[in-house]
């Protein structure tokens, strides 16, 4: 399951609870960046970082911040398996701290927190996915978190694996090579688990 959505006003507003804001770019492929798409140029070092790592920092705290949203879903329903409500709470653990060290490192990039509107990104899940989630319960909340986590993962570890290639900081860099292991590792589990529902 592919999922393109353009980034909605209300999760970039999720996404600023957790961020700050100013202005960047740079240029990712799986990405559409629409009529906003900064030149080559804004792929340019700048101090210790690229235009990768400021849209790579950008996009991921959007996705992580929609991950955290859908955890806390879950987490909040009732005879909902016991696997399924751990993997949800070790994503939450796991990705909540990440959006607060991209959110420094774009502070200290002087770089937006937040992207321009008109970009989409791969596995974000669009309004009527999340109020499905938030509809669903018990068994069919469970293979929907999973079915719609494994998608939403698979477009995270694409963006980490272009920034893994083309990021030039090497904090950057790091992180998303962490988020392909530890994903591509949860995409497994998700769909054994899935499996066994």
């Amino acid at each position: 399951m592919k999922k393109f959505v353009t980034i909605s006003a209300a999760t970039i507003a999720a996404a600023l609870v957790l961020a700050g804001c100013s202005a960047g770019g740079g240029s990712m492929p799986g990405m559409n960046h629409g009529s906003s798409g900064m030149s080559s140029s804004s792929a340019a070092l700048v101090g210790d970082h690229s235009g990768d790592d400021t849209m790579f920092a950008q996009s991921m705290i959007v996705h992580h911040t929609q991950a955290v949203e859908m955890s806390d879903m879950i987490l909040a329903k009732q005879n909902i398996p016991a696997s399924v409500t751990a993997l949800a709470e070790k994503i939450k653990a796991a990705q909540a701290p990440e959006i607060e060290k991209m959110t420094t490192w774009l502070q200290n990039w002087n770089e937006s927190a937040t992207m321009a509107a008109g970009h989409t990104m791969s596995g974000m899940m669009g309004a009527e996915d999340m109020a499905k989630l938030e509809q669903a319960q018990g068994v069919e909340a469970a293979k929907l978190f999973l079915t719609q986590m494994i998608a939403h993962h698979q477009g995270a570890v694409a963006m980490s694996k272009t920034e893994a290639a083309a990021g030039k900081n090497p904090d950057a860099v790091a992180l998303a090579q962490s988020i392909v292991t530890s994903q591509e590792t949860e995409i497994q589990e998700m769909k054994d688990l899935l499996a066994g529902l």
